[in-house]
């Protein structure tokens, strides 16, 4: 039997890059899985017909994480079709890659709201529907601990901010043996920071083993988090990101 047979996995931002791997891989672990998208619906279609194609099952949700109302009504709506929800992976979230002088407050807003108070909203959303044993994931970033590049500031602010978040959730959902932990990528090939982008020889350079990763290598170890293995890890972080930071 696959690990997550009968468990119902959320993935916000799951359209596309790491997000849709991440879907694909608990549905291929046996899970029930619903993502969340902002504009891209095509691209959340065609993460849930593979997973369809591939015998699993799960649904495509139109919900913004800067949209409070919008996150706590996707999480709603599958807690009430499926009963409950027992893995919630946040893995919605954006990058401005500038320096301070030329940012905003409005652009701190966008940042924040997006990657902190999204992944407040969703997970207290989610856990009001989650039975003991359940799975909190959160998507970092290991720009939260090293920054080695000018222009990063407000994306390692607020990715170091969920650092905080998982662990002080660890404590609070410790009795009811729900776990709260968080992955941080390093250079992963994806749209948004492809391998054959204009700074990646860059990154490489800063690497142990100069590669980029793979969306497939960070959602391995989400499903290993996801799954009866890991239940005794909480509040730990996990960085993936070829040694960048060693």
């Amino acid at each position: 039997m696959s690990a997550l047979n009968g468990k119902i996995a959320l993935v916000t931002g799951g359209s596309r890059g790491m997000g849709a791997a991440i879907a694909k891989r608990l549905a291929r672990e046996g899970a029930y899985v619903a993502i969340t998208y902002a504009t891209e619906g095509d691209k959340a279609a065609e993460v849930i017909s593979s997973i369809k194609t591939a015998g699993g099952r799960g649904i495509a949700i139109q919900a913004d994480n800067r949209n409070a109302e919008a996150v706590t009504a996707a999480i709603d709506t599958v807690a009430a079709a499926e009963g409950h929800i027992n893995i919630l992976v946040n893995n919605a979230g954006i990058i401005d890659a500038r320096p301070i002088s030329e940012l905003t407050l409005e652009d701190f807003d966008r940042t924040v709201d997006i990657n902190v108070r999204g992944v407040f909203v969703a997970t207290k959303s989610a856990v009001a529907h989650m039975p003991d044993g359940g799975r909190v994931i959160t998507i970092g970033s290991n720009l939260a601990s090293q920054v080695p590049w000018p222009g990063i500031s407000l994306y390692a602010l607020s990715k170091s901010a969920l650092i905080g978040f998982t662990r002080g959730l660890a404590r609070d959902l410790g009795e009811r043996a729900i776990t709260a932990n968080i992955v941080h990528p390093g250079s992963t090939d994806t749209d948004m920071n492809p391998a054959s982008g204009d700074m990646a020889d860059a990154q490489r350079a800063q690497m142990a083993i100069p590669r980029y990763g793979d969306p497939a290598d960070v959602a391995s170890l989400v499903a290993w988090l996801a799954g009866p293995e890991a239940r005794s890890v909480t509040g730990a972080e996990y960085v993936i990101d070829g040694g960048t930071n060693a």
